[in-house]
C-alpha cells in the first residue's frame, strides 16, 4: 500500500510523557505525579454554570470569536489582575490553550523561520513548529539562573532567520517564573531582532509569593506579543478545554481564520462555565483558585524539602504545579530514574529530558495531587534512592 504520510508527521516524535501514563494504567498501586492536571474537581458554581446552560439549550455554535460576554470578561479579567488591555474584539476564545499555541504558531511561522524556545520547555511547543515547517531552536535555561531566559542564552540563540521567541512562564515543567525587572532585561533583545514574543501564560494565577508579571504588560511589548491563556490550571477546567488569545490585529486576524477553518468555536457549554469563573471574581481575587493556591503551596514546600533531604537537589519552583529535581546524585539519568522507579515502586513521574536536553538530568513531579498521596510517593522513591546510592 502507498505511504500517505507526510514527511512532517512521519518524522514527528511521540509525546515523552504519555508511555507513563500508559503504563500506570495497569497497575493498580501505582501513584502518578505525572499528570499535570489539578485533582480538585471544577468549583461548583462553575460546573453548575455549564448544567444551566444545557437545561436551558444551549447547544448551538457560538460565532467563531466566542461569546461577547465571555470575550468582555476575558479583556476586564487580564486589565484588572495583570494591567494588559486588549478589546474585546482581539479575542479569540479557543479549545484550550493548546489550540492558542497551535494557532500562534500556524500564523505566524513559515517555512525555514527559526522558533526560540525555553529548554526545557512543555512538550508542544518544538512539534508544533516543525509540523510548520519551521525550526525550533532551544534557549538553555539553567537552575544556577532560575530556569529563565537570560540575554546572553537568547543572543546565543538567534540567528538572522529567527522570527519569534516563546515566553512560557510560569513554566512548565521547572516552576520558573520571570519577574517584571528579568522580564524587563531581556526586552532589548526582542527589540533589537525585531523578534515576536508568543507569551503562554496558562500558569498564570499559579504563582507563589507576588502577582505574575505579564510581558505584555511592558511598555511597548503589547505590539509585538501574542498571549496565551486558559482556564484549565487555575479553575481546574482542564476537561472542559476552553482558553484564549490576544493578539495585534494583523496576527489576530490570521489566527482567526486559522480557528475558523479548524475549530469553528470552542464549545458552547464550556463557554458558559468560563463566564461564571470570570463572573464576581476580581475583588476576591477568585476565592476558589486562591483556596486551591494556598494548598499547592503547601504541596510545593514539602516536596521540595523532601526532595533536597533525600540529596536530590532541587530548585524551588515559584510558579505552576512541577517540581524539577536533578537525579545525577544517584547516577541516574532522569528516564533512567523514572524507568527504575515506576518498575520497582510503582511511582510515575516524567523524565526531564522529555522536555529539552537540559532536562537530562532531571524528572518532573506534579504536586497537583493529594498529601497523602505525595506523602506515600515520597516513601517509595526515598526507597529507591536509598538503594541507588547504596551502590
Amino acid at each position: 500500500m502507498r505511504d500517505f504520510l507526510n514527511s512532517r508527521s512521519k518524522a514527528l516524535k511521540p509525546s515523552g510523557i504519555r508511555k507513563y501514563f500508559d503504563i500506570v494504567e495497569h497497575m493498580p498501586d501505582a501513584i502518578s505525579l505525572g499528570v499535570g492536571e489539578p485533582d480538585f474537581v471544577t468549583p461548583w458554581e462553575v460546573r453548575s454554570a455549564g448544567i444551566r446552560s444545557l437545561q436551558r439549550g444551549f447547544t448551538q455554535y457560538t460565532g467563531n470569536r466566542g461569546l461577547q460576554e465571555l470575550r468582555t470578561l476575558i479583556a476586564r479579567y487580564l486589565k484588572e489582575r495583570f494591567s494588559v488591555e486588549y478589546s474585546p474584539e482581539h479575542v479569540i476564545v479557543t479549545v484550550g490553550a493548546s489550540e492558542g499555541i497551535d494557532l500562534a504558531l500556524r500564523a505566524v511561522c513559515d517555512i525555514g523561520d527559526e522558533i526560540l524556545i525555553p529548554d526545557p520547555a512543555y512538550v508542544s511547543y518544538a512539534p508544533i513548529v516543525e509540523l510548520c515547517g519551521g525550526t525550533p531552536v532551544s534557549v538553555r535555561c539553567s537552575a544556577e539562573n532560575g530556569f529563565i531566559f537570560t540575554p546572553e542564552a537568547l543572543e546565543e540563540a538567534v540567528s538572522p532567520r529567527t522570527k519569534a521567541v516563546i515566553f512560557a512562564y510560569p513554566n512548565n515543567p521547572t516552576g520558573g517564573i520571570m519577574t517584571k525587572e528579568q522580564l524587563e532585561a531581556v526586552i532589548p533583545f526582542v527589540e533589537k531582532h525585531d523578534l515576536l514574543v508568543i507569551s503562554d501564560e496558562i500558569y498564570a494565577e499559579l504563582t507563589y509569593g507576588g502577582r505574575h508579571t505579564s510581558v505584555a504588560a511592558l511598555p511597548g511589548m503589547r505590539e509585538r506579543t501574542v498571549l496565551l491563556g486558559g482556564f484549565s490550571k487555575a479553575f481546574a477546567m482542564t476537561g472542559w478545554r476552553v482558553g484564549f488569545t490576544c493578539a495585534p490585529p494583523e496576527i489576530d486576524a490570521a489566527m482567526l481564520k486559522i480557528h475558523q477553518y479548524t475549530i469553528l468555536c470552542a464549545p458552547r457549554v464550556s463557554q458558559h462555565a468560563a463566564v461564571a469563573a470570570l463572573s464576581g471574581g476580581f475583588e476576591d481575587g477568585f476565592s476558589s483558585v486562591e483556596k486551591m493556591r494556598s494548598e499547592y503551596d503547601k504541596r510545593r514546600r514539602f516536596l521540595v524539602k523532601a526532595m533536597n533531604d533525600l540529596g536530590l537537589t532541587c530548585f524551588e519552583p515559584r510558579g505552576a504545579f512541577y517540581i524539577f529535581p536533578s537525579v545525577k546524585a544517584t547516577g541516574l539519568t532522569g528516564e533512567q530514574f523514572a524507568d527504575g522507579l515506576l518498575e520497582e515502586e510503582h511511582v510515575a513521574v516524567v523524565p526531564g529530558n522529555a522536555f529539552g536536553s537540559c532536562g537530562e538530568d532531571h524528572i518532573r513531579c506534579s504536586y497537583a495531587t493529594g498529601m497523602a498521596e505525595l506523602e506515600e510517593a515520597m516513601r517509595r522513591i526515598e526507597r529507591f534512592v536509598k538503594r541507588k546510592m547504596a551502590r
